[in-house]
């Protein structure tokens, strides 16, 4: 037994702030003070406070560093780990009650309004050591279900009768896919996880996987022995390299303990699972085009019905599930249906997990229950908007989603809520937007991922969104028209309805909920030939307030361009004909003389 536990952040977010780093130094530090018997190192996975990082947490003290860095690390093992002092300078502020005492993280703002059920070992359990995950219940859904002989009927029941729906996005009832690929007779089925995940901002999925990746693996050969398949594939992007490591790693661990392979604890059920790396096309997060991949084909989707479970991977009945749902099943299967549907809403029930990111102070990963609201979420959770700034807006859904403006940020967080607004949950990216934000703009933004990322299959999506993009670049450069609102709207319904899959059907999301709430935008871009958020360049003029001006020649010198003329002490003029509008004179001004209008 340990005397201390250094529990330190190996997600992706802190590792890119050295967190590995981090580690190494502390190891030595530890071992040099002759602690390396009384103090343990543990690399966990993403704590959630990513606007933090890196992050580290000593037990049983449990004293949350953040923002820590290599060179603090001596200290830290000198005064905490050896002296019992703890480095006050470098806690989370929010834990500080006064000079001597502190409080837990569960009390603080960021947390205290979270239930952390698919994120539950994240933060808590090295990802890489399949006992630490045993300790805390894992496999033991599993175990309980192959030794006891429950029937798959029995399984699929219970979760038909927890209400989980797909966290990947359309929110489908996971036990009624389920039932429906366990209904068709094969002889060969098959489990995969959608572990894409390829929306700006979201970062969820690779989360878990990172942090938690058994309870993935657990649900899938649950999953399995439902349905009557032997065979599994994760596929996740590339991209994700930690994500991917520990994947290999558990996948390996859970073969040299029995837990995969064949006759799983000694009840005849074989199940398997192997990775199959994406390249990073965003269509291949929709699912037929997923299997398109899997099978060494070119990602692009099909035409439904059929739809997988009758006739999905290799034209066998198949189950998909995204990352997040798979991770809530070995607790579901634990706990019991009632359990998990008294969190949440009745037709949302359980959590879901967001990406929060954008103009929010507590920029990280958060799991909330279903109905908690948005300001809850932006205020609470998030720490407000940061800069003295209100909130505007929030994204949801990423590209396929929408926009939900301020008069509607006590709406409840749930999958019928968000789609009465135009919104949709989507897999769980969540970007916050302040009034600098032009929703014009945004919506121009998503499109062009839209068009980069469709697959060109079918026209509508194809030669559709890129007319939308078209017209949305002639809106924000000032050549736009009334008429062009009116065919900006009408060519989105028209894709909506005639595209192929998900991705071309819900790119159209995006503009036309900022036509519902934020026409008036529209509307000045294209009649006063102004942007009121002064984000588009195009529409935006610099101008020193000869009032406030004193005259002393920063502007003047640090324009790139030469458009600032004035002598010194005298008020100075920008020529908008030359000016390249790049905001440097405004951000060196010391006097706020520079407005953008």
């Amino acid at each position: 037994m340990f005397r201390s536990n250094v529990l330190v952040c190996g997600g992706t977010g802190c590792t890119s702030s050295h967190s590995d780093k981090i580690m190494e130094r502390m190891k030595e530090e530890i071992a040099a003070q002759g602690l390396d018997k009384e103090v343990n190192v543990v690399q966990t996975g993403c704590f959630g406070l990513c606007a933090l990082g890196p992050i580290m947490i000593v037990y049983p003290e449990g004293a949350f560093y953040s923002r820590v860095t290599v060179d603090d690390v001596p200290e830290i093992v000198s005064e905490h780990l050896l002296k019992g002092r703890i480095v006050r300078r470098l806690l989370y502020q929010e834990t500080v009650v006064d000079e001597q005492n502190t409080k837990s993280l569960n009390e603080t703002k960021f947390y205290e309004k979270q239930m952390r059920l698919a994120l539950r070992n994240c933060g808590v359990i090295n990802p890489e050591v399949i006992d630490e995950y045993i300790a805390l219940d894992g496999y033991q859904a599993l175990g309980t279900i192959l030794t006891e002989k429950i029937p798959p009927q029995q399984v699929i029941q219970t979760m038909l009768d927890s209400g989980l729906r797909g966290r990947g996005g359309a929110g489908f009832p996971t036990g009624r896919k389920w039932s429906m690929a366990a209904a068709n007779q094969a002889d060969q089925k098959y489990v995969c996880c959608n572990a894409d995940e390829g929306d700006p901002g979201a970062f969820m999925d690779r989360s878990i996987l990172e942090g938690d990746p058994h309870s993935v693996i657990e649900a899938m050969t649950i999953a399995g022995y439902a349905i009557g398949a032997t065979q599994g594939y994760i596929y996740i992007r590339a991209e994700y390299p930690i994500a991917v490591k520990r994947l290999q790693i558990a996948i390996g661990q859970a073969r040299e303990y029995g837990l995969l392979g064949k006759n799983i604890f000694d009840s005849g059920f074989d199940f398997d699972i192997e990775i199959r790396l994406g390249a990073g096309a965003f269509v291949c997060g929709e699912e037929t085009a997923l299997m398109t991949s899997i099978e060494g084909k070119r990602g692009e989707p099909h035409v439904r019905p059929p739809f997988p479970a009758l006739k999905g991977l290799f034209e066998k009945p198949t189950v998909l599930n995204n990352v997040e749902t798979y991770a809530n099943i070995p607790q579901i299967m634990l706990k019991g249906a009632e359990w998990f549907r008294s969190i949440g809403t009745e037709k949302s029930p359980g959590t879901k997990v967001f990406a929060l990111g954008g103009k929010i102070n507590n920029t990280g990963l958060v799991e909330v229950p279903m109905g908690t609201t948005l300001r809850e979420v932006v205020e609470d959770i998030g720490g407000g908007i940061p800069g003295g700034h209100k909130f505007k807006a929030a994204q949801t859904g990423g590209p396929s989603g929408g926009c939900i403006p301020a008069s509607l940020i006590d709406t409840p967080i749930d999958y019928d809520s968000l789609i009465a607004i135009g919104s949709m949950m989507g897999s769980g990216g969540l970007i916050v937007m302040d009034e600098t934000t032009c929703m014009v703009d945004i919506a121009k933004f998503f499109l062009e991922f839209t068009v980069d990322e469709s697959c060109g299959k079918c026209t509508p999506c194809r030669v559709g969104t890129r007319r939308l993009l078209e017209i949305l670049d002639k809106i924000t450069s000032g050549n736009g028209t009334l008429e062009d609102i009116d065919r900006l709207e009408e060519l989105c319904y028209y894709i909506k309805e005639n595209s192929l899959c998900g991705l071309g059907q819900t790119a159209p999301n995006p503009v036309l909920s900022t036509l519902r709430y934020f026409r008036d935008e529209y509307i000045a871009h294209v009649t006063e030939h102004r942007c009121p958020a002064g984000a588009c360049k195009a529409l935006t003029n610099y101008v020193i307030d000869p009032e406030k001006c004193k005259g002393c020649t920063l502007c003047a010198r640090n324009c790139p361009v030469g458009a600032i003329t004035g002598t010194v002490k005298n008020p100075h003029v920008i020529d908008t004909s030359k000016c390249i509008k790049c905001g440097v004179c405004q951000s060196k001004c010391k006097f706020n003389a520079i407005e953008k209008k």
